[in-house]
């Protein structure tokens, strides 16, 4: 009886759910649904801070120091917030989320993009497979003998062999992104050899998991194997094509079903209850129906964004908390722990490294590409935990083994970034080119523009513009499109990534469907003019995308970046705000770009389909106040009055005898208006007057008008403006030599007509394309006058 007693007191009651409450003496910590929220929220507060603190590093979050290596020390606060028995109601949380990330994981992975990888790739990838792998199975015997004696000989070796050799395609993805190499050659062969690893991983990692089971015959084992092939088999012809019906029937731009959403979760938990009973682990059902669901079409991105940000955000931390909370550093204690610690990461390190470098110098890879290939394919993460946490789950690994292993995860990854910055940075070295600018002397040279855009919707008049840009010039027009993508903090902008192909292109060269309308829009208009186009992309932070954006103008000898407004037009004429990100991006770019840039208004230049080059007719004028960023305006509206589609009209403003432009335009009231324009020099006027002199003679066809308007103050100058508002576009220099023409203006990078022309006191139909000529040493002064000035402007 005594004996029974024991056993009572020594196996707690279970948690109930919920408590009573405070009041009637419940301590809701005692209580399973308020400790896990408890839980919840402490975790993702302190992985979030967490990641704040080592965003600077560009390290992942992590959750291993709430674990009794760090504050979990501390058993008061340990058994308290995380005690033994809602552990239980925490892994099955953990594990919940892990299954729908590996099913995130598997809608990530295009297997016929994995079959499409060139020899290269894939040698590189099987080489940083197969070394490290025979070395986790060297380093296995050497913990066996110390460490982990008596565990089970072939799942060890096994499990060892696939810690040390995977790579964590996810984590892998996101440091290309954020240090600009995706669309670099090391970026393209480091994804490549990345996805090919990740899969042959999972495989390896099943047949771990076979080996692993506590049968003692070993048919158990070849049973889990031939079941587990014939469930993806079923998986392939039974529910793939299921999984093709609904996404057929999703249509794009269209919501989609619910029960379609809620059908393919039910399979994805489903296939988990399945490869769970077969023995092999609940996560493989979720990854493989992840792999076989569409890719092409809305289904695979709806899908994303349902489960997402809850995955991501509530429930995946929970399981770098539950890996922390049993990885205990104190375990690894007395100098051979430290020096099998050592060996373990040695013998990881110098497997990817080794194996990767020498077959990538094989194929001719330069050296410190061949040596940055290296350090990216040793990239962990959190691949890595569910590894070890498998195992560990397993009894394949005890307490030691497994934070020994956990340490040489986190310090893998740790050092890729760091390490790759000081090894390998692409050539980034300054170019010289003469052209930056679209005013030239010889107007026979080839004009490149770099056009960028983010959304759809500003296709149609993008091409617009670029047609009437042409010209009929002998060396004519190369436009560069690149396309300015996200990289959000959400896990599924890595699917973003495999559309980052060779030399940038994101869209072209592959098959098309019926949803790609950006492919279909630029090649109809590619075949149908003599304009080279070739579309690039830009997949960065916004915060520092306009690097990628200076620097593809650079490279490629561009003279002009059109840059889409950050407002766009409603459906009742209103500009209507994109988001703060994309107001910054265009101000960053105006300060750093190395030719002249163009912000374009957009109202729907030609309507919403793309104008063919017979049926142009367009009015466009071009405003001339003066001074470099006019002249460079009317050099562009010069150009595209070659076009047998274009009239052009010059208003050329002009003050009273004996004033300026700049005391012209001032406020007639007592208060003293900020200057944002540039001086009206003597110099100027001079440059302006040859620059006219010599248009004029340049361009002798009917098609340019040109007139000038004597104003006498702000009312006189927004009076003109009106009188030609019915045109199609205006053309203006960002920085006249003119004080403001609105009151306060919330965008100092249009300058004072451009910040007129899209306001709402300004009601027009016309788009406007705000130009500011290049520089080098004045741009950036100039818009910061201009920021400080509009500062001082909403103050008063």
């Amino acid at each position: 009886m005594a004996t029974m007693n024991n056993v009572t007191k020594a196996c707690p009651a279970p948690m109930k759910a919920t408590s009573n409450g405070a009041f009637q003496g419940d301590n809701p910590l005692d209580y399973a649904l308020p400790l896990a929220i408890l839980q919840i929220c402490l975790v993702v507060v302190f992985t979030r801070a967490l990641a704040l603190l080592l965003k600077p590093l560009r390290q992942p979050r992590g959750g291993i120091l709430l674990g009794p290596s760090a504050i979990g020390r501390n058993e008061k606060f340990l058994h308290t917030v995380f005690p033994k028995q809602s552990m239980t109601v925490l892994d099955t949380l953990a594990n919940l989320g892990l299954v729908f990330f590996l099913f995130l994981v598997g809608l990530e992975l295009d297997i016929r993009a994995i079959r499409r990888t060139g020899n290269r790739a894939l040698a590189i990838a099987l080489a940083g497979i197969s070394l490290p792998f025979i070395l986790g199975i060297g380093t296995s015997y050497v913990l066996r003998a110390t460490v982990s004696k008596g565990v089970a000989q072939a799942p060890f070796l096994v499990f060892m062999g696939v810690s040390l050799s995977i790579t964590a395609f996810p984590v892998l993805a996101r440091i290309l992104a954020e240090l600009k190499l995706l669309t670099t050659d090391v970026g393209r062969i480091a994804m490549s050899a990345a996805a090919v690893n990740d899969v042959a991983a999972w495989i390896l990692l099943a047949l771990a998991i076979a080996l692993s089971g506590t049968g003692t015959s070993p048919l158990v084992s070849l049973w889990v194997l031939l079941s587990g092939v014939a469930f993806i088999l079923f998986a392939i012809f039974a529910i793939r094509p299921v999984l093709n019906y609904m996404a057929r029937r999703s249509f794009e731009g269209e919501p989609i079903k619910e029960i379609y959403i809620c059908a393919t979760l039910s399979i994805v938990l489903a296939a988990g209850f399945v490869t769970d009973t077969i023995g092999i682990h609940v996560l493989f059902g979720a990854f493989v129906i992840g792999i076989i669901v569409p890719k092409d079409g809305s289904f695979s991105g709806v899908l994303i964004e349902k489960i997402e940000d809850l995955v991501s955000g509530l429930l995946l931390p929970l399981y770098f908390v539950s890996s922390g909370l049993k990885t205990n550093v104190a375990t690894i204690e007395g100098a051979m722990s430290w020096g099998l610690l050592v060996v373990v990461i040695v013998t990881a390190c110098f497997g990817k490294i080794v194996g990767t470098v020498a077959v990538s110098m094989m194929f001719k890879v330069p050296r410190r590409e061949a040596l940055a290939l290296g350090l990216l394919m040793n990239t962990k993460g959190l691949v890595e935990l569910i590894v070890l946490n498998i195992g560990k789950d397993r009894k394949v690994l005890n307490d030691q083994t497994f934070a020994i292993l956990v340490l040489m995860a986190l310090f893998t990854t740790f050092i890729t970034t760091p390490l790759v910055m000081a090894v390998y940075k692409p050539a980034r070295k300054t170019k010289y080119y003469k052209h930056r600018t679209i005013q030239r002397k010889d107007l026979d040279t080839e004009l490149r523009i770099l056009s960028c855009f983010h959304s759809n919707p500003t296709i149609p008049s993008l091409i617009n513009l670029i047609e009437i840009s042409r010209g009929t010039r002998r060396r004519g027009l190369c436009v560069y499109a690149m396309h300015l993508m996200e990289l959000s903090e959400r896990s599924s902008a890595i699917s973003m990534v495999h559309k980052a192909r060779k030399n940038g292109l994101p869209f072209w060269n592959r098959k098309t469907s019926d949803t790609d309308h950006i492919v279909i829009a630029f090649e109809a208009y590619q075949q149908l003019s003599t304009v080279s186009i070739r579309p690039m992309t830009a997949i960065s932070a916004f915060n520092t995308i306009h690097e990628d954006v200076c620097m593809s103008a650079e490279g490629k000898l561009v003279s002009l970046v059109l840059l889409p407004f950050h407002k766009h037009q409603r459906v009742d004429g209103a500009l209507e705000s994109l988001g703060h990100e994309f107001h910054l991006m265009n101000q960053r770019i105006l300060k750093n770009a190395p030719c002249s840039v163009g912000i374009v208004i957009d109202r729907g230049l030609g309507g919403t389909s793309q104008v063919s080059a017979s049926n142009v007719s367009f009015r466009i004028v071009a405003l001339f106040f003066g001074g470099r960023d006019d002249r460079e305006a009317l050099a562009y509206g010069a150009r595209m009055a070659e076009h047998p589609g274009i009239s052009l009209t010059v208003i050329r403003f002009l003050p009273q005898q004996g004033k300026s432009l700049m005391e012209t335009s001032k406020s007639t009231n007592n208060s003293t208006t900020a200057t944002i324009g540039i001086e009206d020099t003597t110099d100027e006027k001079k440059a302006d007057e040859e620059f006219l002199k010599d248009l004029k003679l340049a361009y002798t066809t009917d098609s340019i008008s040109y007139e000038e308007k004597v104003v006498e103050g702000k009312v006189d100058i927004i009076g003109v403006l009106k009188e030609v508002s019915k045109c199609n576009l205006f053309l203006v220099g960002r920085m006249p030599p003119i004080t403001p023409l609105l009151d306060s203006t919330d965008c100092p990078e249009l300058g004072p007509v451009g910040s007129l022309l899209a306001s709402s006191e300004f009601s027009t139909m016309a788009s406007a394309v705000v130009i500011q000529q290049y520089n080098p040493s004045g741009n950036q002064v100039v818009l910061e006058r201009a920021e400080l000035d509009d500062e001082s402007d909403s103050a008063v």
